[in-house]
């Protein structure tokens, strides 16, 4: 536990999640009290021209282009990682080394054997170790979690996971999304693994075999990469007229697999299907009911009940914004005042201060260990997809 009554933050990153996790550190401190505040000390980023912007607007007392140099800083106690995905093993690596608390965004990393020996590290170095799985923070999720736990479910049947978008179309150029040297994947790594790991933290169950899979990229070449974004994922981005290369990760992915308690599952994720903005959720059957959750209703939860009489059986849907049955819900608004995307990171910021402090979180944080699971799902259907297993209906005419 730091000494001082705060958690020193050491920030790596200043775009789209970099300004995710600055509005979360102080804003968990002004709305949710926690037991240690958190300390927004160094941000660190390779464009130095507008880093001091970005720490004047977001709080940080300090700026660094060196996360080698912020990680030493005797000062901080916890790095907070939001660069590229093939950057997480070096940068966890230096942090650790160090004695510090990581905070990693996910995936765990962009390949199965970083995130391995990320593990690896953790377990030598002995420090806290969180990765920023926030959907699990929606009071909605949380919700589903604890009553999954209560029994509300009986035995897992069927789970049917999905992340669509559709913000990739071909005008977009070759962000650093589309390149697997440093995503490791497109659509797979980038939003599955979301709801890989929704999946796996509701039911309680993880994914024991995956028994189908494919990959497919839509929009094979794209234009470089002039202009990037202000902080969003592709929006006041531009690409070099006449220039294409080659995209190398998926646009869809889609699997099958089975739960260790037998029931079995479906999942897909694109960044192409058209007409979806954020359609991020699950429908989960079970013996004694079902729940299902799509993001682009976030403060919604619909539960059915099949243990009341058959005549009366039906979808009912829980507004999950009430205190103090919901979790997460007493930091915020009154009944039905509903909250949106940065509050799970904010409620994620808060847990990650209370277990700083040696207190329990609100509900379950995942840490390496815990991602790595996820990250061994997404290789399995990694390696099932590049096999290309498949039968011609032709053939069986």
């Amino acid at each position: 536990m730091p000494k001082s009554g705060v958690v020193s933050i050491g920030l790596i990153g200043q775009q789209f999640m970099g300004r995710a996790h600055s509005n979360a550190w102080g804003q968990a401190n002004r709305f949710c009290a926690p037991a240690l505040k958190a300390s927004l000390h160094t941000v660190c980023g390779q464009n130095a021209s507008t880093l001091p912007a970005f720490a004047e607007n977001w709080g940080w007392a300090r700026t660094s282009t060196d996360y080698h140099a912020m990680a030493r800083a005797p000062e901080i106690d916890l790095i907070d990682i939001t660069a590229q995905n093939h950057l997480h093993l070096p940068m966890a690596k230096a942090a650790m080394e160090a004695g510090k608390a990581v905070a990693c965004e996910k995936p765990l990393a962009g390949t199965y054997s970083d995130a391995r020996e990320m593990v690896a590290l953790a377990r030598k170095y002995k420090v806290p170790t969180f990765v920023w799985y926030n959907y699990r923070r929606c009071p909605a999720i949380a919700y589903a979690y604890q009553m999954a736990r209560a029994g509300a479910l009986g035995q897992i049947r069927h789970v049917r996971g999905f992340y669509l978008q559709d913000w990739a179309d071909a005008s977009v150029p070759l962000l650093w999304r589309f390149d697997g040297k440093v995503s490791g994947s497109g659509s797979h790594g980038d939003l599955c693994a979301h709801t890989i790991d929704m999946v796996r933290f509701v039911t309680g169950e993880e994914i024991v075999e995956i028994t189908g899979a494919m990959f497919e990229t839509f929009v094979k070449e794209r234009t470089m990469v002039t202009k990037v974004s202000g902080g969003g994922i592709a929006s006041n981005v531009a690409g070099a007229e006449g220039t294409k290369v080659p995209v190398t990760v998926d646009d869809a992915v889609l699997f099958l697999g089975r739960l260790e308690g037998g029931g079995v599952c479906s999942f897909e994720a694109t960044r192409l299907a058209t007409g979806r903005q954020n359609f991020h959720g699950f429908e989960i059957n079970g013996s004694k009911g079902s729940l299902r959750f799509n993001f682009e209703h976030n403060n919604e939860l619909e539960y059915y009940d099949a243990t009341g009489p058959r005549g009366t059986q039906g979808w009912r849907t829980i507004i999950c914004t009430h205190q103090p049955d919901h979790p997460y819900i007493q930091f915020w608004w009154p009944d039905s005042h509903a909250i949106g995307y940065e509050h799970a990171f904010i409620n994620m910021a808060y847990d990650i201060l209370q277990v700083m402090a040696g207190k329990a979180p609100v509900v379950p944080l995942p840490d390496f260990e815990d991602a790595f699971k996820t990250q061994c799902v997404l290789e399995a259907v990694s390696r099932l997809a590049a096999e290309r297993h498949s039968m011609s209906v032709a053939d069986l005419r």
